[in-house]
């Protein structure tokens, strides 16, 4: 080859052709250094006819390529992968390929590199960012950069700790080798129902073909169990498997539990990595060496080379769209990854999305069922405290009824969680004296008060207000007032109630790191917790076998904000919480507080009649034409000006197509009007379920420029509205 197309990974750049300099060999799929300008960038060869470029070069003005990576070529599978991602979702190909290289250091050649971490040596004299910088570290290790994230400094304060010994130097080896799991180490002993199931999705892996299963089972059902075996025929054959997980706090239980069963732990992949681990595992997936990789939804993208099996645990997950950059729905990218891998793909989920669901009905997917729970288990009983009958006390958030069974199950030395989907002290501070409430600057959001923090924080885009003790607007003292509860509160007043009981906050806020996480199934297991009071991150994947009452603190608050999956999600995540309850020998109990005690959700989780809830929720959405029946896009208009955003979108709105079974809705104001300091604008697209809408939009937008600091972004089949 003389001549190749490149894909750089550059995202405002098309494909790009390069000369092969003599004496280089490259193929499709080859990474390769190329020169830009006066840079130079990672990039792939690939094939001319899949990538047009957007105008010809002869060959007398093409740049020689700089080199050529001693790795194995991205394959086939995996390029047709990232050109029907950037297809679908109408993102730069060169957005997606950055997913794959999305470890830099992976290119890199050296097979050591110096890190650092604290001594326990402290220097005398000490500035406020160095106290600073050792305190977050604690026990981390990582790069002078890395070290410097972490504890909010610069990388001077760090070169400065390590020049008086509070900081030292380590040298990591990049090249170790993972140890290999063992598919016969400790296979466990499996009920009838699960024993059928496993032997279906072996015979899958065995068949080398692609497969789509749904595996639903109920909370506690043993589902991580029934695909272990699978994995360990993958393992068996050679050949590698693929854990997603939805939640970063999820991924050290499952290395243990995974350990259990296979011996060792499967490659981790996950944003908490550090560089040098990065580059071990990316390298380690792309030879096969990593056997099996468990990670979020980054994962997808790696260059496996011997894919046999893919999992999506939780399936159902909303955290599985990514709601920034390409804006892709890792469960049904998987499903098309295994499509191209030619492997079997596992859906997991005891509350299954409706999308499955109706995959499912059309005979696209198979369907595999686990209705009990393991063992001598069974499913928690669930109760109603009608909140306009059983009213909490003034100034409090839990019902009399649910402060007696708090207290039983403490006489009992059992565990509860208590659950409320909303992090902080309190999501509404207010000055009593004049009414001023606490508003982000960047973003149309209150200031959420996290009071163990002492500070106010923005949940959007991060900004933080220490919190003042006197209101900035009428500069009244001891005037600002918490309106509403957050998990914090919640834990003060268990604290008021029960203060013997030793309670525990689980948020993003407090388990930001699998150790975290670790740490805190370590404290559960061991009894040294009674209580956890807790958010939607820990309503999955745990398993606390003295964990016996789950309360419910809001049932109520998430079927607000007119989303179209408000009523299923709230389903969801409630049943996933009250799973939570009575998973070993001992029952669980679960109760719900709400105002509306006669709502459809509230009903059908009392009345376990699940199956009745989906198919009134699918009736209509099948009449409404909304997703699975019907297809849905957003075009998100944003800028620093609201003029600017506000007239782009009604151009946009002004040019669309006209277009049969279409409908476009807007542009109006997004419900979250100002992000991260930029106002945004909102449009709708409406389509029946067989248009192409993908190529509709690609058309129409097409047609526009946009001023210079407008943003226009698309989403296909979105999940967030705000």
């Amino acid at each position: 080859m003389s001549r190749v197309r490149v894909l750089t990974l550059n995202a405002a750049l098309g494909p790009l052709d390069y000369r092969v300099p003599h004496g280089m060999d490259v193929e499709a799929g080859s990474i390769i250094l190329a020169p830009l300008g006066p840079r130079q960038l990672a990039g792939v060869v690939w094939e001319p006819d899949r990538m047009p470029s957007d105008a010809e070069v002869g060959d007398n003005r093409l740049r020689n390529l700089v080199s050529a990576y001693d790795l194995p070529p991205i394959a086939a599978p995996l390029r047709r992968l990232i050109e029907w991602t950037a297809d679908y979702y109408l993102s730069p190909p060169a957005a997606v390929l950055r997913m794959t290289l999305a470890s830099a250091s992976a290119l890199d050649d050296r097979r050591s590199v110096m890190e650092y971490r604290a001594t326990k040596t402290v220097p005398d004299r000490l500035t406020p960012k160095r106290i600073q910088a050792l305190e977050r570290i604690g026990e981390r290790q990582g790069l002078v950069r890395e070290l410097a994230i972490i504890a909010d400094v610069s990388d001077s304060v760090i070169r400065g700790l390590v020049k008086t010994g509070a900081i030292e130097a380590v040298e990591v080896t990049l090249d170790d080798r993972y140890p290999q799991p063992d598919p016969d180490h400790a296979p466990p002993i499996m009920s009838k129902a699960q024993t059928a199931a496993a032997t279906a999705l072996v015979y899958d892996v065995g068949g080398r073909t692609f497969a789509p299963t749904l595996l639903d089972g109920v909370t506690g059902s043993g589902k991580t169990e029934v695909y272990f075996e699978a994995i360990a025929e993958a393992i068996r054959q050679g050949r590698q498997s693929l854990v997603l997980l939805p939640e970063i706090a999820l991924t050290e239980p499952f290395l243990r539990r995974f350990e259990l069963r296979f011996g060792h732990q499967p490659v981790a992949w996950h944003s908490g990595l550090r560089q040098s681990q990065r580059r071990r595992a990316w390298r380690a997936i792309g030879s096969g060496e990593a056997m099996v990789t468990v990670g979020a939804r980054s994962a997808l993208f790696l260059p496996y080379c011997a894919l046999a099996l893919i999992v999506v645990d939780e399936a159902h997950e909303t955290s599985f769209k990514q709601e920034d950059g390409v804006h892709y729905h890792a469960r049904d990218v998987a499903v098309m990854r295994a499509r191209f891998e030619g492997c079997p793909v596992i859906l997991a989920s005891a509350t299954p999305a409706i999308e499955t669901r109706q995959q499912v009905a059309l005979g696209n997917y198979k369907e595999l069922k686990l209705p009990g729970r393991y063992g001598a288990a069974q499913m928690p009983t669930i109760s109603a405290i009608d909140l306009t009958q059983d009213v909490p006390p003034r100034g409090r958030w839990l019902a009399p009824t649910l402060v007696t069974a708090l207290q039983n199950v403490l006489d009992r030395q059992e565990q509860a969680l208590l659950f409320l989907n909303r992090r902080g002290y309190a999501p509404l501070t207010i000055c009593r004296h004049c009414g001023h409430r606490f508003q982000c600057p960047n973003c149309t959001a209150w200031m959420v008060e996290h009071r163990l923090l002492a500070r106010l924080q923005c949940h959007h885009c991060g900004h933080v207000l220490a919190r003042p003790k006197t209101c900035p607007e009428c500069s009244e003292e001891d005037s600002l007032v918490a309106c509403g509860p957050g998990v914090e509160r919640i834990a003060d007043e268990v604290a008021e109630l029960f203060p013997d009981a030793r309670r525990a906050i689980v948020t993003s806020d407090t388990l930001w790191s699998p150790a975290k996480a670790a740490e805190f199934v370590n404290k559960m297991d061991a009894g040294e917790i009674d209580i956890v009071i807790g958010t939607q991150l820990v309503t999955k994947g745990y398993h606390f076998p003295n964990l016996t009452l789950v309360g419910v603190i809001d049932a109520d608050l998430g079927l607000q904000g007119g989303d179209l999956r408000a009523a299923e999600r709230s389903f969801q995540q409630i049943a996933q919480v009250a799973g939570r309850a009575g998973r070993a020998t001992k029952p669980g109990h679960v109760y719900v507080q709400t105002h509306e005690p006669g709502a459809p959700v509230i009903e059908a989780l009392i009345s376990g009649d699940a199956d009745a809830f989906y198919a009134a929720e699918t009736q209509g959405r099948r009449e409404a034409g909304a997703p699975p029946f019907g297809r849905l896009a957003a075009i998100i208009v944003s800028s620093e000006t609201l003029r600017d955003a506000a007239d782009t979108a009604q151009r946009i709105a002004n040019g669309a197509p006209t277009v049969d079974g279409m409908e476009v809705f807007g542009p109006a104001p997004a419900p979250l009007a100002m992000l991260r300091g930029r106002h945004r604008v909102r449009l709708l697209i409406h389509a029946r379920r067989a248009l192409d809408v993908q190529d509709v939009i690609r058309g129409w937008l097409g047609a526009f420029e946009w001023p210079r600091g407008v943003r226009v972004a698309v989403d296909i089949d979105p999940y967030s509205f705000v």
